[in-house]
């Protein structure tokens, strides 16, 4: 199966001291080599994003348990707002359908009972996948 077909990437973003961290993230193919997702503005995807292209993918689970016999593969990604992001929606939602509204609401639960709203998939991330 090609990364682009996957269900769940296991994104790697790295803070500015160099630290990675990884999320499992959903992704669908945008065409011309590269996959997309939506994350918000004020996740810590979307931050460490911001000072640096630089990550990693890899097949995984929902849970981030990477896929045996899979390595790492490192590309660049940039955050994304408008057209692309529309665009992305439209891919996301097409795939994973009804779950896309659960895990919105969800999300302003999540937020109304923290007292910490922050936007839901208010960024569009785009990662270039590499030629094997």
């Amino acid at each position: 199966m090609a990364i682009t077909d996957e269900k769940y990437l296991l994104l790697t973003t790295f803070r500015k001291a160099g630290t990675p961290v990884s999320t499992a993230v959903w992704s669908a193919d945008l065409g011309n080599g590269t996959v997309g997702f939506w994350t918000s503005s004020g996740s810590g995807k979307a931050k460490r994003l911001a000072h640096t292209s630089k990550v990693t993918i890899q097949p995984c689970d929902s849970r981030g348990k990477v896929r045996a016999g899979t390595q790492p593969i490192e590309t660049t990604a940039k955050l994304v707002t408008g057209a692309e992001l529309d665009r992305i929606h439209e891919k996301i939602v097409a795939k994973y359908g009804f779950m896309t509204k659960l895990t919105k609401l969800l999300a302003t639960i999540g937020g109304l009972v923290k007292r910490k709203r922050i936007p839901y998939g208010d960024r569009g991330v785009v990662i270039v996948v590499p030629k094997a």
